[in-house]
C-alpha cells in the first residue's frame, strides 16, 4: 500500500475468510483507509455483514459493504456463514462454499474495478483473476511475521514435506533459512497439531518474509475495535466495574480463540488450576456450535 497517493482518492475493495477474528481486522484496516480519504468495498456474505459493528457516521460515507450470497453446500447447517456458525470438522465445507464466491466476486472486480484489492489466506484463486484484470492486489496476514516466515518461502513446500520437514520433531528448533539468533519454534504437541492438520518483536521476521517471498510487507500493528463510549450491556459494565478497581500490572488476559474446541475435562482441568490459585476470575465460554446441554460454568 505504500503506492498509494495522498492525493488521489482510491478505490480499495476487501476480501476476508469468513471467521470474525479475520473480519473484524479487515473491518478495521478499512477504517484507516477510510480515514485517508479513500472508498472501501468490503465484501463479505450478507449475515456476517448484518453482524457487523455499527460504523462511526464520520466513516461510513467511504465504506460500502458488498453482500453476497454464500453458495450453498448440503453439509452446512442453515445460515452457516462463519466459522462460529460450525463445527471445527465442518470448516472445509465452509471453505467449499467459499471457493463457490469466485464467479459473484469476480463479476464485481469487472464491474467495479477496484484499484486494489486486500484478501485473505482462503481465496487462492483471487490473485490471478485480479492479475488478469490489472487490479493491483495485497494479501492482509493477521497473525504475525514469525509464523508466516516459520512456514517457509511456498506453502506447497510445506504441504509436500520438500522443506526437509517431515515429523513433528523437525519443527522443534527453528528452520534453516532463520539465520539470527532465535529461541522461537514450536512444542511437541503444537507441531504434531501442524503436521496433522498441516508477544514477539517482528523486526527481524518482517525481513525475512520479504527475502522469502521477494514483495514488500507492510507491518499494520496492533488494530482493536474502537471501544464505544456508551455501553448498555449490563453484564459488561459489572465486568469493567471490577477490571477498573483492580491494580495496574495484575490482570492476566487468557484468550484460547474462538475455534478452540475443549473437552469437558480440559474445562475442569482449567477451572480447578483457577480455583487453586487463589485469585479472583471470570470467564466468558460460548456454547460450541452442535454441542449438547448446557456448557456454561460459574465459579
Amino acid at each position: 500500500m505504500a503506492a498509494i497517493d495522498d492525493h488521489k482518492q482510491l478505490h480499495v475493495a476487501m476480501f476476508p475468510w469468513l471467521a470474525f477474528g479475520h473480519i473484524i481486522p479487515f473491518l478495521e484496516l478499512s477504517k484507516f483507509i477510510a480515514q485517508k480519504g479513500h472508498k472501501v468495498s468490503f465484501l463479505s456474505t450478507t449475515r456476517n455483514i448484518q453482524r457487523l459493528p455499527t460504523l462511526p457516521s464520520h466513516r461510513s460515507p467511504l465504506i460500502n459493504f458488498v453482500k453476497l450470497t454464500l453458495p450453498h453446500v448440503q453439509e452446512l447447517p442453515h445460515n452457516a456463514e462463519a466459522t462460529m456458525d460450525v463445527r471445527t470438522d465442518d470448516i472445509p465445507y465452509l471453505k467449499k462454499a467459499f471457493d463457490g464466491l469466485l464467479s459473484v466476486v469476480t463479476r464485481f472486480l469487472e464491474e467495479e474495478s477496484p484499484d486494489w484489492i486486500i484478501y485473505d489466506f482462503a481465496p487462492y484463486w483471487l490473485p490471478s483473476v485480479a492479475a488478469g484484470l490489472g487490479i493491483s492486489r495485497a494479501f492482509f496476514s493477521i497473525v504475525n511475521a514469525w509464523f508466516g516466515a516459520f512456514m517457509g518461502p511456498s506453502s506447497d513446500d510445506l504441504m509436500n514435506s520438500s522443506d526437509g520437514r517431515t515429523k513433528a520433531e523437525d519443527f522443534l528448533t527453528p528452520p534453516k533459512w532463520v539465520t539470527f539468533p532465535s529461541n522461537l519454534y514450536y512444542r511437541k504437541h503444537e507441531a504434531k497439531w501442524m503436521v496433522d492438520r498441516l508477544s514477539v518483536n517482528d523486526s527481524g521476521w518482517l525481513t525475512l518474509l520479504e527475502e522469502l517471498h521477494h514483495i514488500p510487507v507492510v507491518p499494520v500493528g496492533l488494530m482493536p475495535p474502537e471501544t464505544p463510549t456508551n455501553v448498555g450491556d449490563e453484564t459488561w459494565v459489572a465486568i469493567k466495574k471490577w477490571l477498573d478497581g483492580q491494580q495496574k500490572g495484575h490482570v492476566v488476559y487468557v484468550a484460547l480463540g474462538s475455534e478452540v474446541m475443549l473437552s469437558k475435562s480440559e474445562l475442569a482441568e482449567l477451572a480447578l488450576g483457577l480455583e487453586l490459585s487463589g485469585l479472583p476470575f471470570f470467564w466468558a465460554l460460548r456454547k460450541p456450535v452442535g454441542s449438547v446441554g448446557d456448557r456454561s460454568q460459574n465459579k
